[in-house]
């Protein structure tokens, strides 16, 4: 059997068995009581802090070309399909690269084609400026060299990783970041349209935006129509924490950038002005904002070294250290996630700490798996717009299934979930509430609690203690 034919009638067998999802493909019906689920046996009092570190614009196939983890067992391709229905064998390339591949929904339907996974080519490619020879030839099909991730195939080889891990998502990164945050990027509550596109500002993004600042609505036929200024107003998992008194904090080099999740909701923003014409954010919840300056440029290290961890920490990179493609000098994201997870591993935080380390989409990159369709109360979740593709899973613990391979469906919702169950919060509703997943194959709560071993990187968490580099967010999406 042919390799397209092969990966149409596995999109056959998902459109089939859609409606059945459940913990085999994290979807479900709509919930919306306010009951948590049952946490996971034996997991109580052992998880007392998680820290999702959340990286960007990559896919398995892509950054975890890794040898080790295919002969695991990972679902890792060297080859993909074309629009012509060539095969094409991945070629290695760096990290960073002086190009962007495009990540809007477009972007999506495009490479996505009715599940067949064969428009990769057909993806936008921009060039940064100031390059000669790009883009180079196929520059979609590249996968990242195993010395330019090392950090990253060691955490992988050691701990649990995820290759069914689905951005929840079918778009860039602002409504990811939403998703990661709220589990969704509805406009408010009780809506049935979600934020697909990144503002046409961006970077500039959230409730102190420009007052021209637009983002694109797409609705449950998935069909992208009408455009707010984008500052909505939803419930999310912080307000779900401080409602319980567990402390929170969201890392981010810019307060005002399409991954700044927080500015981006009204009532914990509190902007200083009537939107579209406000500056800045006012709100209490903005003490738990972090911001890096070019006196503290990595706040969470220092945070972990004074002991002053909260309970559940959002860790946004710095543009040179997110992965993000666009950019030769951006190649820090291994080495800045490795001095989290040493400097977590290396403190008494080790012994009940949870790290989840994600990316937020696919960046444009191929991926060999098509991604499952979500349909829960068709009108009310998602059936337009959830899944996306594939991105990276790592999940670090001493309580994380040691040299793991998961291969269970896992999305944004299924990390705040585990949060939710971790802490006997309640629900908010959306991605949280379609899944009955919350990574609970990912750990082994009654496991000899495993020893950590430092991750060896080209940059410790010195450098990034003392890059007085002014921080940067995305210059695009």
């Amino acid at each position: 059997m042919n390799r397209k034919l092969a990966v149409a009638l596995c999109a056959l067998a998902l459109a089939a068995s859609v409606v059945l999802l459940n913990m085999s493909c994290g979807g479900g019906s709509t919930t919306s009581n306010n009951t948590p689920p049952t946490p996971p046996p034996n997991s109580a009092g052992k998880i007392k802090h998680v820290v999702i570190i959340f990286q960007e614009n990559r896919t398995p196939d892509n950054l975890f070309h890794d040898p080790a983890l295919i002969a695991a067992g990972a679902d890792i391709s060297s080859t993909e399909l074309t629009s012509t229905g060539q095969t094409v064998t991945m070629q290695p390339g760096s990290l960073g690269v002086p190009y962007d591949l495009s990540h809007a929904h477009d972007a999506f339907k495009r490479m996505y084609d009715n599940g067949h996974m064969d428009g990769a080519d057909l993806i936008q490619v921009s060039c940064s400026p100031g390059y000669t020879g790009c883009p180079p030839a196929n520059p979609h099909f590249i996968y990242v060299k195993a010395a330019d991730v090392s950090p990253y195939f060691q955490m992988a080889e050691q701990y649990t990783f995820g290759d069914r891990m689905f951005q929840t998502n079918e778009g860039p990164s602002f409504p990811a970041h939403q998703f990661i945050f709220s589990g969704t990027s509805a406009p408010t509550q009780t809506s049935n349209l979600f934020i697909s596109e990144n503002p046409n500002t961006q970077p500039a993004a959230g409730c102190i935006s420009p007052p021209d600042s637009l983002v694109t609505l797409i609705g449950p036929d998935g069909v992208e129509g009408d455009k707010i200024y984008p500052c909505v107003d939803h419930q999310t998992l912080a307000d779900e924490l401080t409602a319980q008194n567990v402390s929170w904090r969201f890392y981010t080099p810019t307060y005002d950038y399409i991954w700044t999740s927080p500015t981006a909701i009204e009532h914990l923003c509190v902007p200083n002005a009537a939107p579209p014409n406000a500056t800045a954010c006012t709100g209490s919840a903005f003490n738990n904002v972090i911001q890096y300056t070019t006196k503290n440029p990595a706040p969470i290290l220092t945070d972990i070294a004074s002991n002053n961890l909260a309970t559940v920490s959002w860790v946004i990179p710095s543009a040179p250290n997110s992965d993000h493609a666009s950019n030769p000098a951006w190649i820090g994201g291994p080495s800045w996630v490795a001095s989290i997870v040493n400097a977590i591993g290396n403190s008494p935080y080790w012994s009940n700490t949870a790290i989840i380390v994600a990316w937020d989409d696919w960046g444009g990159w191929p991926d060999h798996v098509p991604p499952p369709k979500v349909i829960a109360d068709g009108v009310s979740w998602g059936s337009g717009y959830v899944y996306g593709f594939r991105v990276p899973l790592i999940v670090i613990s001493p309580y994380a299934k040691a040299a793991y391979i998961s291969h269970t469906n896992h999305d944004f919702g299924s990390i705040l979930n585990f949060i939710e169950q971790t802490y006997g919060l309640g629900q908010l509703g959306w991605a949280d509430s379609n899944t009955t997943d919350a990574l609970a194959d990912c750990f082994n709560f009654s496991q000899t609690p495993l020893t950590f071993k430092n991750i060896s990187a080209p940059m410790d968490a010195k450098h990034f203690l003392t890059d007085r580099t002014p921080p940067e967010g995305p210059d695009n999406d």
